[in-house]
């Protein structure tokens, strides 16, 4: 568990080392990609729903809070209340 949670946290910092030097408007550019991805794959799964590990919600959390307020607009990252 400990080697997970150093192997995120490196990858967290090139993630954020990657993004420095972007515009916002690549980054929204970005994120509508990972979002039509993550569409695609519901898509696919049909009917199950997408599972996320207790880590996976750990880390949307804390990115989540650390975006700017209003940043994605509604209550979450597709905006609007769910």
């Amino acid at each position: 568990m400990l080697l997970r949670l150093a192997c995120l946290g490196v990858a967290n910092v090139f993630a954020l080392l990657r993004l420095l030097p972007m515009s916002n408007q690549d980054k929204d550019a970005e994120i509508l990609a990972l979002r039509h991805q993550l569409t695609v794959l519901e898509r696919q799964l049909g009917q199950d729903r997408v599972r996320f590990a207790p880590s996976d919600r750990v880390f949307l959390r804390d990115h989540r809070r650390a975006a700017a307020p209003g940043a994605w607009g509604g209550n979450g990252p597709r905006g609007g209340a769910r």
